[in-house]
């Protein structure tokens, strides 16, 4: 029988455990507002005890992007090692083009990002094209607001799918926050393409292609030493026990409302999770050392 995540006040009380921290940013570092003090406290602590920390984020914006955002929440560049962002690793894998999920896509792109960024494609010679007929492949980035809904994509992802045009996902995430509350992310676009007939490879957690260049960015260290924290199941957990790293869950983010009334926090998560793929190895309730 698979046992439950051990509950613990602060990542302190595991820190002889790791050398490396990969951190998720909402829900973990911030919600939008300001890094948490306890948050930015923790990450003080993991540098001065020698732990390497990245922020590990779906966001399909490139790194820099990302850094000054977390930077502007309070957060200085110099306090961690850096960002690495799907868009990043998406940037650098269609640049290099010598490995799955990069490799035989074509030149011309069709764009699908949020707020018109195009650093995700800047300098890389794509031919970007308005007419999915005329794509080798869809590039999904991010999603405006305005265009979350996969249903008012179906007429032009249904003849993306029949012409076998693939898609690559930078960002995964199934849902998140708009103006009005909790709306599709890219990740639920890129699963309606797949109910499309679609065939879909994903960049972000939890898939393989970011936790691969996470590693390369610490120099290839032991996953075995490599702490993933975040507050999803589905994406930090998953992708993070997948490249056999170790995880802690934050229970006030994206599952606080599930977990609120458990009287046993260890099985309810288990039961949460599913499976022992999906079950972190630790428990807590914010980022704090």
């Amino acid at each position: 029988m698979t046992e439950g995540p051990v509950a613990i006040a602060g990542l302190g009380a595991i820190a002889d455990r790791f050398d490396h921290v990969l951190l998720d940013q909402w829900g973990t570092l911030h919600e939008g507002r300001a890094i948490a003090p306890a948050a930015y406290s923790c990450v003080m602590k993991l540098r001065d005890a020698g732990k390497r920390v990245l922020a590990l984020s779906n966001s399909g914006k490139r790194a820099e992007a990302n850094q000054r955002r977390l930077a502007a929440l309070g957060l200085p560049a110099e306090s961690y090692e850096g960002v690495l962002s799907s868009g990043e690793v998406t940037w650098n894998g269609l640049r290099a083009r010598d490995r799955a999920p990069f490799k035989d896509l074509g030149q011309a792109c069709f764009l699908i990002t949020r707020d018109n960024d195009r650093s995700i494609v800047a300098g890389l010679g794509l031919s970007l094209v308005d007419d999915l007929k005329q794509a080798d492949f869809i590039l999904l980035g991010g999603l405006d607001d305005a265009a979350a809904e996969p249903e008012q994509w179906r007429r032009r992802l249904s003849t993306a799918a029949m012409h076998d045009v693939p898609m690559l996902c930078a960002n995964p995430d199934l849902v998140m926050f708009g103006a009005g509350g909790l709306i599709p992310a890219p990740g639920a676009l890129a699963a309606f393409y797949q109910s499309l007939g679609g065939k879909v490879r994903f960049v972000g957690k939890p898939h393989a292609p970011i936790f691969e260049a996470a590693l390369a960015r610490l120099g290839q260290p032991d996953p075995s030493r490599v702490l993933v924290v975040g507050d999803s199941l589905d994406h930090d957990v998953a992708g993070g026990r997948a490249a056999g790293m170790l995880t802690a869950l934050i229970r006030s983010g994206v599952h606080r409302a599930a977990l609120a009334d458990a009287a046993d926090l260890p099985q309810a998560i288990l039961k949460l999770a599913g499976s022992e793929a999906r079950t972190p190895h630790w428990t807590l309730q914010h980022l704090a050392w």
